[in-house]
C-alpha cells in the first residue's frame, strides 16, 4: 500500500491556499489553479502545510488520499516554481516558429500545421528545431506537448519526427537485400 498521504505538503512563501468542503483552490506568482477534492479524503491546513487523510479506513478513500496529495502538491509546485517540457524537432525541414499564442509547424506535409496554445501555456522557439512549454498546470502542459508530438512522432528507422528533449527512441535496423 503506497504510504504518499502520510507526507504533508510544504507551502512555500508566496503561495496561498484556500479550502472549502468540495474544493481548493491554491494561488501563487505564476497563477492560481483549482480543484475539486474527492469527498472521501479530509484536507487541513497547519500553517505552512497541508496534510491529507482518509475519511474512512477504506481502500478506495486511502488510494484517493493519496491522489490528491500528489495533484495538490503538483498545484502548490506549479503555482510557485512552474511547469516546463522541451520538444525537439529532428529532420530535414523541420521547423516551427511561434507567433504569440499559436506555433507553426513545418513537418513535411503538404501544409504548414498551426497549433494554437491554451491560454495558460507559453512557448518559446530558442531555435528553429526547438520549442520551450512552460505552464503552471502540469496535466495540461503534458496535454499540449503531446498533442503537438502527435502530428509526426518520431519514426524508429530514422528517428525523424517530434520528440521529447529526454526522450530516447530505439532504432530499428532497415531491411536487408
Amino acid at each position: 500500500m503506497s504510504r504518499v498521504a502520510n507526507s504533508p505538503v510544504e507551502l512555500p512563501s508566496g503561495v496561498e491556499v484556500k479550502l472549502s468542503d468540495s474544493e481548493i483552490e491554491v494561488k501563487g506568482g505564476k497563477g492560481s489553479l483549482k480543484m475539486a477534492l474527492n469527498a472521501a479524503v479530509e484536507v487541513n491546513q497547519d500553517g505552512s502545510s497541508l496534510t491529507f487523510a482518509a475519511k474512512n479506513g477504506g481502500k478506495f478513500s486511502k488510494a484517493m488520499s493519496g491522489t490528491t496529495r500528489a495533484l495538490v502538491n503538483n498545484m502548490v509546485t506549479g503555482v510557485s516554481a512552474g511547469f516546463q517540457k522541451k520538444l525537439e524537432l529532428i529532420g530535414v525541414g523541420y521547423r516551427v516558429q511561434a507567433q504569440g499564442q499559436k506555433l507553426n509547424l513545418t513537418l513535411g506535409f503538404s501544409h504548414p500545421v498551426v497549433y494554437e496554445l491554451p491560454s495558460e501555456v507559453k512557448a518559446e522557439t530558442p531555435s528553429q528545431t526547438e520549442i520551450i512549454l512552460s505552464c503552471a498546470d502540469k496535466q495540461m502542459l503534458g496535454q499540449v506537448a503531446a498533442e503537438i508530438r502527435a502530428y509526426r512522432p518520431p519514426e524508429p528507422y530514422k528517428g525523424k519526427g517530434v520528440r521529447y528533449a529526454d526522450e530516447h527512441v530505439r532504432r530499428k535496423e532497415a531491411k536487408k537485400k
